[in-house]
């Protein structure tokens, strides 16, 4: 069966580039990316580049999005950003629960459920991001690791909240090390989450939505991992901090 879905990229630009880098980067790809139609483009510039890239993107083809956001509404919390914040600059996507922050701000699963909830009631679309350690992968328990993060991570969403979802695999081992997980072993983990999303809600409603792939995807790479009838775009770290990288990345998909 053909996919049905419209392939999602996204560039998650970390904590990189200062407020001219970001202008630079972005214009560049509103300039190399702007005849695609085929594929739905975010990037996630770093909280202090939002403004300024949103002015440059706001009226291209590519769409904005944050790398965090508070699960709070505006109030006494310092150093968060509330979600109505995010939206004041055009953001439409929001990277929820990404290994990194799972790792070293201890994020849980019940943190990034409320943040997703959070993220919909203000209207933007949450990447939720999940993926295993390698010695998960070595001792035969991705499938448990990532189908707990699933379940945990989309708890308390509708099934039409479900559907407005991105969900981010990506195998904690690939991310940075330049280690890829093969287009089948994508693939086979894809195919897993799409299959218990159906169990949490229901098969139309997995059949919907968006599954990426993420960790050190390259233009060499893109085509073969974008071609698995369950990997629907890429979240893409190192590659999407270069003009050419990324949008070759996008060109390759296509």
């Amino acid at each position: 069966m053909d996919k049905e879905r419209k392939l999602i990229i996204a560039g998650n630009w970390k904590m990189n580039k200062t407020v001219a880098e970001s202008l630079d980067l972005a214009n560049g790809l509103v300039r190399e990316l702007k005849d695609v139609t085929e594929v739905d483009i975010a990037i996630c510039p770093p909280f202090t580049a939002l403004s300024e890239v949103s002015k440059v993107v706001i009226d291209s083809n590519i769409r904005l999005g944050a790398q965090n956001m508070s699960e709070n509404d505006y109030g006494a919390h310092t150093g968060e950003i509330a979600a109505g914040m995010l939206k004041e600059f055009s953001a439409k996507y929001v990277i929820l629960g990404h290994s990194e922050r799972r790792q070293y701000q201890r994020e849980s699963d019940e943190l990034v459920a409320a943040k997703a909830k959070a993220a919909h009631e203000t209207g933007l679309k949450p990447i939720v991001c999940v993926g295993e350690q390698l010695e998960d992968r070595e001792s035969g328990r991705t499938e448990e690791i990532v189908g707990s993060q699933v379940r945990g991570s989309v708890a308390g969403l509708t099934a039409d909240q479900m559907e407005g979802t991105v969900v981010a695999y990506e195998p904690v081992w690939a991310i940075g090390t330049g280690k890829t997980a093969t287009s089948a072993q994508a693939q086979e983990v894809h195919a897993f989450i799409r299959n218990l999303l159906g169990d949490i809600f229901d098969e139309d409603t997995a059949v919907r939505v968006r599954i990426q792939y993420g960790g050190s995807v390259k233009p060499d790479n893109a085509r073969e991992l974008m071609g698995q009838a369950d990997v629907d775009g890429a979240l893409v770290g190192g590659a999407s901090l270069e003009v050419r990288k990324f949008s070759e990345i996008i060109l390759n998909s296509i």
